[in-house]
């Protein structure tokens, strides 16, 4: 396997990281004299057994092995299977001092990347570059497929919401405008030509149909944006998030006497209208939901392996234990439209967007005694949160 004499790629101009398999201490130096004076920077460890071999590899992360086919205690070729078996893809290339080459057609049928001839070593840079460009290859082709796979699996979450919204048109949305088209119709029907007290109350039905309706469109059609829309990632603090939700409900705070208090948050890695929008429904929600006395609710989070675990607490209702999958499904409510306002979509909106994310949202609740609503989100990627000092504080 002959090749060009390329320039280096960014994997050679960034340290070649090797593992040679040779028993001869002349061999090693001829091997890596050879690459660097080719522009290679190597740094090189050198085993001569399985068991080191192994252990290296536990160890250590390696672009490149090189194996001399022969040595005293085992073959060259082991190596490959012992890559394998540990479920790593790590080009092997055999440098040896002599190989038929009905031998060496057989060593590249089992996976071997290329084979070198100690007597020949001017070729191994090219063939390090060919083994390196392949590897590339493969991870871009890997990672391609890991992308197509997490598309189909968005497909199949689009399709599940397709037929959850076929579901609602079929249902929910058709009560409304049966109301419209019965009180037109009878007001057609009864009150052509003389409008009444009682004529007016029809067209009052009639409204109040057609106000639901747009409601619950506006709100599917919410819902479903949050999967299609495109999102901008970037590193959000959920400090100034929050600030702006709190501005966004004051008139919600003020008429309540709600108090939100929110400790010291972290930077997450997501989109800030999206964030935002959790926290609004979540907060909200909360004060919707309240008894009698003032309703306090508390932001908080803590770090959680690679994500931060968000808590928003509140002493509201609670919720029943029986309830809590049940108010993350799309339109699904536990009130009666004269206790509480709403179509029921907000949870499954946070759910939604928590879970674009690769996060997780939950609720931790009791009747009657408030509830805890958890959620977890990947930790910002270029830095870790500027955490604020101070206690917010948003009072009446």
């Amino acid at each position: 396997m002959m090749g060009s004499a390329a320039p280096a790629p960014a994997a050679d101009r960034r340290g070649l990281r090797l593992l040679l398999v040779e028993d001869s201490p002349n061999d090693v130096e001829l091997t890596l004299s050879e690459l660097r004076r080719q522009g290679f920077s190597v740094a090189a460890d050198v085993v001569q057994s399985a068991e080191e071999f192994t252990q290296r590899l536990q160890d250590n992360v390696y672009d490149l092995v090189l194996a001399d086919y022969n040595l005293p205690q085992w073959r060259g070729m082991e190596a490959l299977e012992l890559i394998r078996e540990r479920g790593l893809d790590i080009p092997l290339i055999l440098v040896t001092g002599s190989l038929g080459d009905v031998k060496a057609v057989e060593c590249l049928k089992l996976g071997a990347a290329d084979y070198v001839l100690k007597d020949r070593l001017a070729r191994l840079p090219s063939a390090v570059r060919t083994a390196l460009k392949e590897k590339l290859l493969r991870d871009e082709r890997k990672q391609a497929q890991e992308e197509l796979a997490r598309k189909v699996d968005e497909l199949a979450r689009s399709n599940a919401d397709l037929e959850q919204f076929a579901y609602v048109a079929s249902h929910d949305l058709q009560e409304p405008l049966r109301m419209v088209a019965s009180y037109t119709q009878l007001l057609s029907e009864r009150y052509s030509g003389k409008l009444d007290e009682t004529a007016d109350k029809y067209i009052g039905y009639a409204s109040e149909g057609a106000v639901r309706m747009q409601h619950l469109i506006q709100d599917l059609l919410a819902f479903s944006r949050v999967g299609r829309a495109g999102v901008t990632c970037q590193s959000v603090d959920c400090n100034a998030v929050i600030d702006e939700v709190l501005q966004s409900l004051t008139a919600a705070i003020q008429e309540s006497g709600a108090v939100v208090t929110h400790a010291p948050l972290p930077a997450v890695w997501a989109d800030t209208p999206q964030l935002a929008q959790v926290f609004q429904n979540l907060i909200g929600n909360a004060i919707k939901f309240r008894k009698e006395a003032v309703p306090e609710i508390t932001v908080l989070a803590e770090k959680s392996g690679p994500n931060w675990l968000f808590s928003v607490s509140d002493n509201g209702i609670g919720i029943a234990p029986e309830s809590v999958e049940n108010i993350f499904v799309v339109f699904q409510r536990l009130h009666a439209r004269t206790e509480y306002a709403g179509n029921g979509i907000g949870l499954a909106i946070c759910k939604k967007i928590i879970e674009r994310y690769g996060g997780k949202i939950w609720v931790e609740a009791q009747a009657g005694q408030g509830s805890v609503f958890k959620f977890t989100l990947p930790a910002a990627l270029r830095q870790e949160a500027a955490i604020r000092p101070e206690l917010v504080e948003a009072r009446s």
